[in-house]
């Protein structure tokens, strides 16, 4: 390398010192020669770090690695046979651009790849999902039906009542004490939403008494219908298929026959 003079001999007859290059680069080092030999400028260094130094036969060498954002890089002032020469100043770096705006790109994560076991979860996943909306489709159904039930009129109401208790075949599953008292609570709440009697809290006795004064002329149907199923709710009566057609009918007869008369 071809060295450049960077600082001439203050006075005619001073010391020499030549560099590679006059502009500091941090990620290069940076080759000082002072001539005439033995000039001792290790602690004359500033920004720089001297990584090693050797003598030839005229002159003395530094290899000094530039310090990163140093405030400056020169040779400080020093003394050759009772003169002081210097300072010698390097050209600084460059400034860089200042770094803005948002990142040039974006990391993007790979998918993993397909295997039984990926396959497995997701099907679990949409297995679980689809689960989930049945059921929320299930509720919202049962909810929307209910509140619709809640505003029919005290037979339309007892009509879909007795319908949802023949569909549940309670007497296909020998669950005939159930049935019975499902059935009656069907006409119970029906003479309540109509005539304001609190017949689901009433014994027999005692409701038939109250429902005399509001419909005596069913009250000898409706009579013969409870006390019919008071015998299987709680006499122990052993109920059959034929039995429990024959109560639905009279529950039946009584809620259209008690709509008609009223």
């Amino acid at each position: 390398m071809i060295a450049l003079l960077l600082a001439a001999v203050l006075y005619r007859e001073g010391p020499v010192i030549v560099s590679g290059d006059r502009q500091v680069d941090p990620a290069r080092s940076l080759f000082i020669t002072v001539a005439p030999k033995g000039i001792d400028l290790r602690n004359r260094f500033r920004g720089f770090s001297v990584a090693e130094d050797y003598d030839d036969d005229h002159a003395t060498s530094w290899r000094l690695v530039p310090e990163p954002c140093a405030e400056v890089y020169k040779i400080a002032p020093f003394a050759f046979e009772g003169k002081v020469y210097g300072p010698v100043y390097f050209d600084p770096p460059p400034k860089r651009e200042a770094v803005g705006g948002a990142i040039e790109t974006e990391p993007k994560r790979d998918l993993s790849p397909l295997t039984w076991r990926l396959a497995s979860e997701i099907a679990l996943a949409l297995a679980a999902g689809a689960g989930a909306i049945w059921a929320l489709w299930r509720f919202f159904a049962f909810a929307f039906r209910r509140v619709r039930e809640h505003y029919l009129s005290p037979i339309e109401r007892a009509r879909v009542e007795l319908e949802r208790l023949i569909r549940a075949d309670l007497p296909g599953k020998g669950r005939y004490k159930d049935f019975y008292v499902e059935l009656t609570m069907v006409v119970r709440r029906y003479i309540q939403r109509k005539y304001g009697i609190k017949a689901p809290h009433l014994t027999t006795g005692e409701f038939l008494v109250a429902a005399r004064t509001v419909c005596a002329d069913s009250a000898v149907q409706l009579k013969d219908f409870l006390e019919s199923a008071d015998l299987v709710k709680f006499a122990g009566l052993a109920a059959t298929p034929e039995m429990a057609s024959e109560a639905t009918g009279c529950a039946r007869n009584y809620l259209e026959g008690d709509n008609v008369v009223r």
